[in-house]
């Protein structure tokens, strides 16, 4: 075959790849029926800014390589670990849609991250300790088992951070439908307008609570629902109060202003209590800095003054 018949071979070759490429680049560019259809269901609570946070993650190569053994990895991680319900729970007080296997393989990735820190510093090691191979190898151990309990412990403190933004949160809100409902609006017109004004955590529970309503399910049965999953006794009372409420006819606006002084009441006496519990810690700086430092002026004029008088 003559060079010319080679490079016209190539050429083809060349093209069509490039072909390709751009073929599935635009196949998966497309929007799907999903997205296109989402902006037009306002009432569905959304777990992004936009239609675009609900397209899935194209599948690379690496996904498609070590997907599995991440897997098998996390299932492994759950057979020994268990507890699949409370981590279940967790995810739902943290507000995450992330499933319990999705979790795992984070837990399995967060550990994989933690092995190869532990390596790379064993292999330092080694170049100059070639004897600590055995030590290297244990610390490894030890860092994957660290990091798996790393992300539990970090799934934990999202719960606390997302509990913590709700109490402060809640008396507002419970005020705002106090205020809605005694204008004269109902119930789920003044939901309407809370999760329209908010944004946190809390309006995002009851936007939730809000498309359940408006798919057909009974407001005192979505409120029972928010009060089932949620972590806080504060916001389960609040749940409760308002699907008692609704179902037997009593004043709501009422029902609402008691559940927001109850909840400032109830932020009151925590921090009475954290104080009183860190009463110790409260009196380090005047113990170990300001008495010191008023013992020295006290006393160091008259040390100077014996010292200038002594011949």
């Amino acid at each position: 075959m003559t060079p010319a018949v080679w490079g016209g071979l190539l050429g083809a070759t060349t093209a069509v790849g490039v072909i390709l490429v751009i073929t599935r680049v635009a196949a998966s560019r497309r929007p799907q029926l999903a997205v296109r259809v989402l902006p037009y269901l306002r009432d569905l609570p959304r777990s992004g800014s936009g239609p675009a946070t609900t397209t899935p993650a194209p599948r690379s190569v690496v996904a498609a390589v070590y997907g599995p053994l991440l897997r098998s990895a996390a299932d492994t991680v759950e057979r020994v670990l268990g507890g699949a319900s409370s981590v279940r729970r967790r995810l739902e007080r943290a507000g995450s849609e992330a499933t319990v296997h999705d979790f795992r393989v984070e837990q399995v990735l967060w550990g994989l991250v933690a092995f190869a820190v532990a390596a790379a510093y064993g292999v330092l090691d080694a170049l100059g300790d070639p004897g600590g191979v055995l030590s290297s190898a244990v610390l490894c151990v030890v860092a994957f088992v660290v990091g798996v309990l790393a992300r539990d412990q970090h799934l934990t403190g999202q719960v606390r951070s997302r509990e913590r933004r709700i109490l402060a949160e809640f008396p507002t809100v419970a005020e705002l439908l106090a205020l809605s409902v005694a204008a004269g609006e109902s119930p789920v017109s003044a939901l309407d307008r809370v999760v329209q004004r908010g944004g946190g955590e809390l309006s995002r529970d009851l936007a939730r609570v809000l498309a359940a309503v408006r798919t057909g399910e009974p407001v005192p049965v979505a409120f029972d629902h928010l009060a089932a999953t949620s972590g806080l006794p504060l916001v389960a009372r609040f749940a409760q109060g308002i699907a008692v409420a609704v179902e037997r006819g009593t004043p709501l606006a009422d029902v609402l202003h008691a559940q927001a002084a109850d909840v400032r009441e109830a932020g009151r006496r925590e921090l009475i209590e954290v104080a009183a519990r860190r009463e110790v810690l409260m009196m380090v700086p005047v113990v170990f800095l300001v008495l010191p430092v008023t013992v020295l002026f006290a006393f160091w004029p008259g040390v100077v003054g014996l010292s200038l008088t002594t011949p």
